[in-house]
């Protein structure tokens, strides 16, 4: 089977079966990356030693599990087979399909105490107290953000560098999701993971930024990245949201609490505040874009065999 097939059938197993229920590589990689945070933090750490430590969970965890798969999908027989598996394992498209869905159906329902428990899922900001606008605003905002993070950035890195590439990608995205908070906490021990993910992101974001406006409102979509994306606080969610917002023609961003404390964030995108109907089409936006990835994907595979 030729590596330039591996993503399309990759996709195809995402759309077919979506996460596996049960037993999912990344859930028992979070608990082995909680387990080693347990063992190695102490109260009495400094700053500084808190970095240190922090940098070597990630590598420590990072590194065996990259080689292991540049080990196993050069395997005779099987190893083309494994390559697809841990693509397909990467990708989230018919997850986050599914939550967002069951948030627009709970809404569209008026279930708001369901929709704020489904939404409260997918985001990390505080969900009790969301009204329908908030519910969907936060729903859209985990759409956009997320095509990126769970489906184009593994798609991307899966052509640079194969399957070790995505699994570096997406472990290196689940450790920032555990530990790549500005919080007491984490501040210190998850900047490295923050940092990596952050340039890891980097490139796909921007790649993202630009495909959603090709399959949406591209001139919106780049004057709102322009104008908006410099002012959001995070250099790679801050291109995509707000491309993805003016494709859609739709407002985002603004206040929202986060651990029972109010952030207050920029506005992007612009017209209309969102609706619980705006929710499916910020996952059409998603699955056009993925079509575009699909083959920017296998063209880049095609470009480097020839090199």
């Amino acid at each position: 089977m030729s590596t330039l097939l591996a993503a399309p059938l990759a996709w195809l197993l995402d759309r077919l079966f979506g996460e596996p229920r049960r037993f999912h590589p990344l859930v028992g990689f979070g608990t082995l990356a909680a387990a080693l945070e347990r063992a190695l933090r102490r109260e009495s750490d400094r700053n500084q030693a808190l970095r240190i430590k922090g940098a070597l969970a990630v590598l420590a965890l990072l590194a065996p599990i990259a080689a292991a798969a540049q080990v196993l999908v050069s395997l005779p027989v099987v190893g083309a087979a494994i390559e697809v598996l841990l693509l397909y394992l990467a990708l989230g498209a018919r997850s986050l399909e599914e939550h967002g869905r069951a948030v627009a159906l709970a809404l569209a329902g008026d279930d708001i105490a369901s929709a704020r428990a489904k939404v409260g899922a997918i985001v990390s900001r505080d969900a009790d107290g969301m009204n329908e606008g908030a519910i969907a605003r936060a729903t859209v905002e985990s759409v956009l953000e997320n095509g990126n993070d769970a489906v184009f950035a593994a798609l991307f890195w899966f052509a640079i560098a194969g399957a070790p590439g995505v699994v570096l990608y997406r472990l290196s995205n689940t450790l920032d999701a555990m530990w790549g908070y500005r919080n007491a906490r984490y501040v210190h021990f998850g900047w490295f993971s923050a940092r990596l993910d952050d340039a890891l992101n980097y490139v796909p974001a921007r790649l993202t930024a630009i495909v959603y406006g090709v399959v949406g409102n591209f001139p919106r979509a780049l004057a709102c990245w322009r104008q908006q994306a410099p002012l959001w606080y995070s250099p790679n969610a801050g291109p995509v949201m707000a491309a993805g917002a003016g494709a859609l023609g739709l407002k985002l961003g603004g206040d929202a609490r986060y651990g029972g404390e109010w952030k207050r964030r920029p506005e992007l995108g612009c017209g209309e505040a969102p609706r619980h109907t705006d929710i499916g089409r910020a996952l059409a936006l998603v699955r056009r874009a993925s079509y575009l990835w699909i083959a920017l994907a296998v063209g880049i595979q095609w470009g480097l065999a020839h090199a």
